[in-house]
C-alpha cells in the first residue's frame, strides 16, 4: 500500500498546483477587468465628445431661433451647421444681424445646454474674404485666460461665425471625473490584489523550497544508507574475520557512502539556501565510464542483496567524456539504478552509453513491471507515483524522477523514456558533449 507520507505529499503536490492555476486565474482576471475598464473609459470619452458636439450644435440651433442671421427662411438647419475639425464649429449668417446680440444670445444658448468652456468667436466676411473681427466669451464653470490663437480661413462663398473651443478637451475629461475616481479606485484594489497574490504565492514558494529540501535530503540519503545498513550486516557476521579482503571491502564501501553523504549535506543546503527552480551545478571535465563504474560500484551492495545483474556496456575504442556536474550526474545514474532493482522481482540491468550525434548518450534499461504509456507524460512530475499494478507495494515518495530530470535539465539535457509493461523500461539521458 502506498505510505500516509507518500499520500500526503502528493495530495500537497496537487494543492500546489490548484494554487498555481488560481493566481493565474485572478491575474488573468485581473488583466482582462483592468481592460474592460479602459474600453469602457474609452467609450465614456468618445461618448462626452458627442455629447460636446450635439450640445453645441443645440446651441447654434437655438440662436438661429433667437436672432435673424440669414435674410432666406431656415428649412434645413443642418447645412448652415458645419463641424471641419474636431475643436471648431461654422455656422452661415446674412450681413443683416447685430453681432452683440448675436454673442449674448450664444452665451446664453451654451450656457442652457452645459456647454460650460470658453470659446473664441470670429466673424468671416466673404466679400473680404477675411476674418473681420474677434470675440472671446468666458467659461462659466471655469476661468481661462485669453490667449490669440491663430484661426484657419475656410472659404465660403456667404459668411459665417466661426466657434472656436481651445479647452474643449479639459471640459470633456473634467465630464467624466467620476469615473476617473471610480477607475482609480478600482485600479489601486486590482494593485493591492495583485500584490497580495504575488505574496502570498511567494510565501507559498518559500514553503514548497523548505519541503522539498526535506523531500529530497530524505529521497537522496535512502539508497546510501540503505548500502551501509548491507555493509554493516556483513562486518557484524563472525566469518567477516577470517575473510580480510571481504572485510576490506566493505569496509571501503562504508567509507565511501560516508562521503557521498557529507557531499550530499552540502549539496542539499545549496539548493535549500537558493529559490531557484534550477539546481546550483558546477561543470567540470567528467569521464562517462568512470562517472557509470562509480555509479554501480555504490549500487553494488543493493544489487547483490537482490542477486541483480548489472551489465555495463562502453565503446571499447573511447573514452566518452562530457562537461557535467559529477556529483549530480552520478546521483541521477544511481537514482535510475536503484529503481530498476526496485521494481523487478529478478532484476537484469544493462548501463550502456555511447555517442549520439553531438550528444552523448546514457541508457538504463532494465526487465521490471513497465510502466504503461499513459503514464509516460507524468512521471517525471513531483510527488506522482503511478496508480496501478505493484508499484503501491513499493516504498517510495515519488520524488525520485523529478529529481533526475531537474538534474538533466540543469544540464541543458533530455530524458526520455521507452517502456512496455511486463517486459521493461529504459532511460536514456541524452547530454551535450564536450
Amino acid at each position: 500500500m502506498r505510505s500516509k507520507f507518500a499520500i500526503g505529499t502528493y495530495i500537497d503536490g496537487m494543492r500546489s498546483k490548484t494554487l498555481k492555476w488560481i493566481v493565474l486565474t485572478a491575474t488573468l482576471l485581473i488583466i482582462v477587468i483592468v481592460g474592460v475598464q479602459l474600453y469602457w473609459l474609452n467609450k465614456i470619452y468618445s461618448l462626452e465628445q458627442k455629447t460636446f458636439n450635439m450640445n453645441v450644435v443645440k446651441s447654434i440651433r437655438g440662436l438661429y431661433e433667437d436672432v435673424k442671421l440669414v435674410d432666406s427662411p431656415v428649412n434645413h438647419l443642418q447645412d448652415y451647421i458645419e463641424h471641419p475639425s474636431p475643436d471648431y464649429f461654422l455656422f452661415r449668417t446674412g450681413s443683416n444681424y447685430n453681432k452683440d446680440s448675436l454673442i449674448w444670445y450664444l452665451k446664453d444658448e451654451l450656457n442652457d445646454f452645459d456647454v460650460l468652456t470658453d470659446a473664441h468667436i470670429s466673424f468671416y466676411n466673404s466679400g473680404k474674404q477675411k476674418y473681420i473681427s474677434r470675440e472671446y466669451i468666458t467659461a462659466a464653470a471655469a476661468r481661462y485666460d485669453p490667449v490669440v490663437f491663430p484661426f484657419p480661413v475656410y472659404e465660403r462663398q456667404h459668411d459665417y461665425v466661426l466657434i472656436y473651443f481651445p479647452h474643449r478637451n479639459k471640459y470633456v475629461l473634467s465630464q467624466m471625473n467620476f469615473w476617473f475616481i471610480s477607475s482609480a479606485v478600482l485600479f489601486i484594489v486590482l494593485i493591492g490584489l495583485a500584490v497580495s497574490l504575488f505574496y502570498f504565492y511567494r510565501q507559498k514558494f518559500l514553503a514548497e523550497i523548505q519541503k522539498d529540501f526535506v523531500n529530497n535530503f530524505t529521497h537522496e540519503f535512502k539508497t546510501p544508507l540503505a548500502v551501509m545498513k548491507i555493509s554493516s550486516d556483513v562486518l557484524l557476521q563472525e566469518k567477516i574475520i577470517q575473510q580480510p579482503e571481504r572485510l576490506h571491502q566493505y569496509a571501503m564501501i562504508i567509507q565511501n557512502q560516508t562521503m557521498h553523504l557529507q557531499k550530499q549535506v552540502e549539496r542539499l543546503l545549496q539548493v535549500a539556501a537558493t529559490e531557484r527552480k534550477e539546481l546550483p551545478i558546477q561543470k567540470n571535465h567528467v569521464s562517462v565510464n568512470d562517472l557509470l563504474d562509480e555509479a554501480i560500484t555504490k549500487i553494488q551492495p543493493l544489487a547483490v542483496e537482490k542477486k541483480a545483474s548489472l551489465d555495463l556496456q562502453l565503446p571499447e575504442t573511447e573514452n566518452l567524456e562530457l562537461q557535467a556536474d559529477r556529483a549530480h550526474l552520478e546521483l541521477a545514474i544511481v537514482n535510475l539504478l536503484e529503481n530498476a532493482l526496485k521494481y523487478a522481482p529478478d532484476p537484469k540491468i544493462i548501463v550502456s552509453a555511447g555517442k549520439e550525434n553531438d550528444h552523448i548518450f546514457i541508457s538504463i534499461k532494465d526487465n521490471g513491471i513497465g510502466i504503461d504509456k499513459k503514464y509516460h507524460k507524468r512521471l517525471f512530475e513531483k510527488f506522482y507515483r503511478v496508480p496501478t499494478g505493484d508499484v503501491h507495494n513499493v516504498k517510495g515518495f515519488g520524488l525520485g524522477l523529478s529529481f533526475v530530470k531537474r538534474i538533466i535539465d540543469a544540464h541543458h539535457g533530455v530524458i526520455t523514456i521507452n517502456s512496455i509493461p511486463g517486459i521493461g523500461t529504459e532511460f536514456k539521458m541524452l547530454l551535450p558533449g564536450n
